[in-house]
C-alpha cells in the first residue's frame, strides 16, 4: 500500500498541495506570528505556497488572517513577504 502523502491547501491560491511543497505561517501561544520551517511548531498553522505572491494574495484576500483567527500587523505581513524573496 503506497504511503499517503498529506494534502494541504493554500490560503492564497486556493490550490491543493503536498504539505512539503508549502509553508506554514503559525500563530505561537504567545500571539506571535511567524514563518514555521520546520512545520512542527507550536501554534495554530496555515499553509502558503512558497511565493511571494501567494502570501500577498493570501493577506489581501484575508484567508491568513481567518485561518490563525487574529488580525496580522503590517511589520510582521513585510518581514515574512521580505523571507519568502
Amino acid at each position: 500500500m503506497p504511503k499517503k502523502i498529506p494534502m494541504r491547501k493554500c490560503v492564497g491560491c486556493g490550490e491543493m498541495k503536498e504539505k512539503k511543497e508549502l509553508i506554514r505561517v503559525i500563530k505561537t501561544p504567545e500571539d506571535e506570528i511567524l514563518l514555521d520551517t520546520t512545520g512542527r511548531a507550536n501554534g495554530r498553522g496555515a499553509y502558503v505556497c512558497n511565493n511571494a505572491e501567494c502570501f500577498r494574495k493570501a493577506v489581501k484576500n484575508k484567508g491568513l488572517e481567518r485561518s490563525l483567527k487574529s488580525r496580522i500587523p503590517d511589520d510582521v505581513t513585510l518581514r515574512i513577504e521580505k523571507e519568502l524573496g
